[in-house]
Formats: C-alpha cells, structure tokens, sequence
C-alpha cells in the first residue's frame, strides 16, 4: 500500500497506523516530527505531478483544506482520491477510523481508543463561557458556523459568539469583536500564529487564552491529549 496524504492531521494519523504505508505529504505536515517521506508541496498548491510519480494506492484529503479542482486533477491522472469532511468530534473518530482502514489497517489503532476515551469521559462544563476565536488578522477572521474546532469548544465549555454566523470563517470587524465583550479570546498558533506579543494587545482588558492549533483544529493522535491541553490553556487565561 502508498499512500499519500494531503492533511496535516491526517499524516500524523496515518503515519502512527501505517508508517510503512506513507509515501508522501504535504510542507504542512510537521507530526511525527521525525517524517521522512517526499513532500509535494502545501494543502492548497499540491504538486500533481509529484504526487503522480509516487505511484500512490491512494491519496488522501479533506473537502475544508484541499481545493476541488486539485482534487479532480489527481483523479482524472487515475488516482484514487479519499475525501474526508469533518465537521465536529464524533465525525471526526469515524472518519480517523474510515482512513485508517483505507490505509491498510486492519487492527483498530490503540491512539485512536484514547482519543475517543479521552472525549467520553469529559466531566459536563460548568460554568460556560462566551468566546472569540480569532483565526487571522488583516483582515480578522474569526470561527463561525459548522466547524470542528467550534465543536471542540463547545464540549470544553466554551460557546463563540460566531457560531450562528452564516459563514463558517467570517470576516469581522476589530471593533465589532471588542463590543461583543466576550469571557475570553482564544488565539490559536494557527493558521495564523498568534502570539503574546502578536494578537492581545487588540483586545484591551479582555483575557486571551493562546492554545495550540494542533490541538484545537487537527483531528488525529492529538485529539488524546487536547481536551487536558486546552482545558489549562484556558484555566491560564482566566486566572
């Protein structure tokens, strides 16, 4: 089996279930941090023709991070296209275990159990808080409707103020997102790295809590330990 894979989350997925099986990945990929496959450029601009020379089994996406018409290039060269959509946590596990099972693996991988463990057992949120998720700037975009890390959140107790939003990562105002006056401002490291010298200060007396974007937008062997990284990322934030 060769696969390769456009999906930074789904890389490190594949390559902790089916190391052998991994041919090739994304510049994006950076988990496991010892991945030594060729690289085919980013989630957005893949190389087809390199893909095309790896003689890949299958290619694996995501409908969110890979562009249609990219993904209809490698399909009209014959290769065989896996398109996973993830929308919230329990989409997630079935869609981890529905790649891993394409890649080859007949044995349910233990991560994967651990992962689910590590989200059943959340105790239930008491009190919510009201949130911003801030995910760039120039413009500022922030999390908006139907998408998984709103979903991560929301189980963690934390509710955006967007997710009613008709689009899914929309544009807002500054201004608009400091009158909303929020519990809290989760700024992630990405896709934009927001930083403490590099995102706070546009939020004047309200807290910000910086959290991993592996943790809060991957869906893969982080998903085990991002209901305890994020939970104290936020308890920081608010102390």
């Amino acid at each position: 089996m060769r696969v390769v894979s456009l999906v930074p989350s789904l890389t490190e997925a594949i390559a902790r279930s089916a190391p052998d099986a991994l041919v090739g990945a994304t510049d994006w990929c950076t988990h496991p941090a010892d991945l030594d496959v060729t690289r085919i450029g980013g989630t957005k601009n893949p190389k087809a023709d390199r893909i095309v020379s790896l003689a890949p089994d299958l290619v694996i996406a995501n409908e969110e991070e890979n562009r249609a018409p990219d993904l209809a290039a490698l399909r009209e060269a014959g290769l065989e296209v896996l398109v996973t959509e993830v929308r919230d946590v329990p989409q997630a596990f079935r869609e981890l275990a529905r790649v891993v099972a394409a890649c080859g693996v007949s044995v349910r991988p233990r991560w994967l159990d651990e992962a689910e463990e590590a989200w059943s057992t959340l105790a239930p949120p008491e009190p919510r808080l009201t949130a911003v998720v801030p995910i760039w700037r120039r413009p500022w975009m922030v999390l908006g409707r139907d998408t998984f890390a709103g979903d991560v959140l929301s189980r963690l107790g934390v509710d955006h103020l967007y997710t009613g939003h008709p689009d899914r990562y929309p544009k807002v105002p500054l201004e608009e997102l400091r009158a909303a006056a929020p519990d809290v401002v989760v700024l992630p490291d990405e896709p934009y790295r927001f930083t403490p010298d590099d995102g706070p200060e546009a939020f004047p007396g309200l807290p910000c809590a910086f959290v991993s974007g592996r943790h809060l937008t991957w869906y893969g062997p982080s998903l085990a330990e991002a209901p305890r990284a994020l939970g104290e990322a936020l308890r920081a934030a608010l102390r």
